[in-house]
């Protein structure tokens, strides 16, 4: 909801995705740190394989958010985040092929239902009933783009934690999450400086509302990181399209956007996906 009003004049795609990272930043490392010496353990050793994994998936995870901030300017709220849950099935794919992560078949079942969804709310309301149309639009597209990228970050945030020595599954996801989050952060800075100057300070005077975004992101992405390292990504990417109802409410309740009865089937039919997967899984 934040990153949507601030990309509403405030700030450039590309300024909305920078306070993202930069404004949760701070309240990551102080975490970290905080958690470090409350249990008295040293920052874990990396590996370059920890590198890799973690660098590609902080590079995957900034182009799938300029595609989700991209997607906010063709449809309403709710239908632009459940655009982005093709990320689940393209997760399973990405992560068998890199990690030899499997999905049982309940899981597919569970996957696939939530993919008749996504087609479901794809079809723009003036290309309804017009064949291919449906699926060939610029908001369909830029979804199907960002799931891939955050399928990919999400697989390569997977395969970091899992480079990290530890029994401890929350430290190695607030470590992996502090480095992805800095690096993420300096490369932006820099990107921004170079092809868009002015929005750095844009973002910096947009901060007495970028910052609670900043905190929310970091709770978000803790979250994710955590059950990363407990579970497949293609099934944590599942469970979590439990965010397309808080996204519906978020449209009704503070954009006033309608939702139309097409819509609410395609995100029934997610819903009844997690359902599947949770019940069945």
């Amino acid at each position: 909801m934040l990153q949507k009003t601030l990309a509403m004049g405030t700030l450039s795609a590309g300024g909305a995705t920078f306070a993202r990272f930069a404004y949760a930043v701070p309240f990551t490392l102080t975490l970290a740190f905080a958690y470090l010496t409350w249990r008295g353990a040293a920052f874990p050793e990396l590996s370059g394989w920890f590198w890799i994994y973690a660098l590609s998936g902080g590079l995957a995870q900034i182009l799938a958010t300029l595609c989700v901030v991209l997607i906010f300017a063709t449809r309403n709220f709710a239908v632009g985040i459940t655009f982005k849950k093709t990320e689940t099935i393209q997760t399973a794919i990405v992560g068998l092929l890199v990690l030899g992560d499997t999905v049982s078949l309940a899981g597919t079942v569970a996957i696939v239902i939530g993919l008749v969804g996504v087609l479901v709310l794809s079809d723009p309301p003036e290309s309804e009933g017009k064949g291919l149309r449906r699926l060939a639009n610029r908001a369909a597209g830029l979804g199907l783009l960002s799931g891939l990228f955050f399928a990919i970050s999400a697989v390569g945030y997977r395969g970091a934690t899992l480079e990290i020595a530890s029994d401890d599954a929350f430290l190695r996801a607030l470590a992996s999450l502090a480095i992805v989050t800095s690096t993420q952060t300096i490369a932006m800075a820099i990107w921004l400086r170079l092809r868009e100057p002015g929005q750095v300070s844009r973002v910096w005077a947009a901060r007495r509302k970028a910052v609670w975004m900043g905190v929310t992101s970091m709770a978000g992405s803790l979250s994710w990181f955590t059950a990363f390292t407990l579970q497949n990504a293609a099934y944590v990417f599942a469970v979590g399209q439990i965010e397309v109802i808080f996204s519906l409410m978020a449209s009704v309740l503070f954009f006033h956007e309608k939702i139309s009865v097409r819509e609410f089937w395609g995100i029934g039919l997610l819903t009844a996906s997690i359902l599947v997967l949770v019940v069945l899984g």
